[in-house]
């Protein structure tokens, strides 16, 4: 089983009171993340940039290391 280390930011919308993710970008190191989620701030309840091991052959993601937080955002290790 092979992993590598990627970026990715996930915003946060309100829907009906609740905080739900909305779609995943994936950038290519920390700073990149890091200014992506600063220029997406505006436009959303919350932003998050992740540095997150993927598991190459299944894609399965896990241990979220949180980089940068903008506003409301949902504890990705609370499941």
């Amino acid at each position: 089983m092979s992993s590598a280390e990627k970026f990715i930011v996930l915003p946060y919308r309100m829907n009906r009171g609740n905080l739900v993710p909305g779609e995943m970008r994936q950038a290519s190191n920390v700073p990149s993340a890091e200014k992506i989620a600063a220029s997406m701030a505006s436009r959303f309840a919350g932003v998050a940039a992740y540095a997150v091991m993927v598991d190459e052959e299944t894609g399965d993601m896990s241990s979220p290391r949180l980089l940068a937080k903008h506003g409301e955002i949902a504890d990705l290790n609370a499941a």
